[in-house]
């Protein structure tokens, strides 16, 4: 049985250009989905979330694997983040404030049955706290701008604001959704300086 690496079948998605913005049209795709607020860092609510997400996430790519034996890589986290100010991103960077949904795509064959079976069976196994708000729901992102960023998450300060202030005046878009971020390192394992991030800006023209 091969192993499908979703980094890899979409490239243009999750391996973007470093040194240039480039411009996509992310496809509808379904995600496990958790909501919180707060500064990542220090948010209980935020590590609940995560728990929840790769607990269920786990389960489902295994139960892919056994019963319709399709295996899969477990696809990367992702984060879309707002605030009522966005300047709380570029400038203040006042994380108290952020709002955010915590997200780990899933293969378009997982079923609603499947993943409420999953969430039976890890629930069974741990208490998770954010088990209640965990939803499988499609997100049609559509026309969008990215880059790779390389480096500590404090560091996309410069290239956002070059992004939202430049790159997009310039290029007669303005913002069509939330800022989406994928994180391709393991940030327990990797060296801020080293860290891999998509960073991602639905447009609209």
């Amino acid at each position: 049985m091969s192993k499908i690496d979703f980094k890899k079948e979409l490239k243009h998605l999750y391996n973007p250009p470093a040194k240039a913005f480039t411009v996509v049209t992310v496809p509808a795709m379904q995600f496990l989905m958790v909501d919180g607020h707060g500064d990542p860092n220090v948010a209980q609510e935020y590590a609940d979330a995560l728990e929840t997400l790769y607990a269920v996430a786990y389960k489902i790519k295994f139960a892919s694997k056994n019963e319709l034996d399709k295996d899969y890589s477990v696809p990367p986290l992702e984060g879309l983040w707002w605030a009522a100010d966005m300047d709380t991103f570029t400038t203040s960077r006042d994380k108290s404030q952020w709002d955010w949904t915590m997200m780990i795509m899933q293969p378009d064959w997982i079923t609603r049955d499947m993943f409420e079976a999953a969430c039976r069976l890890a629930s069974k196994q741990k208490e998770l706290a954010a088990l209640p708000k965990l939803r499988l729901e499609t997100y049609d992102e559509g026309l969008a701008v990215q880059i790779m960023h390389i480096g500590s998450y404090e560091d996309e300060t410069g290239t956002l604001h070059k992004l939202h202030h430049e790159y997009m005046p310039a290029n007669g878009f303005t913002f069509g959704g939330k800022h989406h971020e994928i994180y391709l390192s393991d940030p327990r394992r990797v060296a801020p300086e080293k860290l891999k991030t998509v960073l991602r800006q639905p447009i609209a023209r």
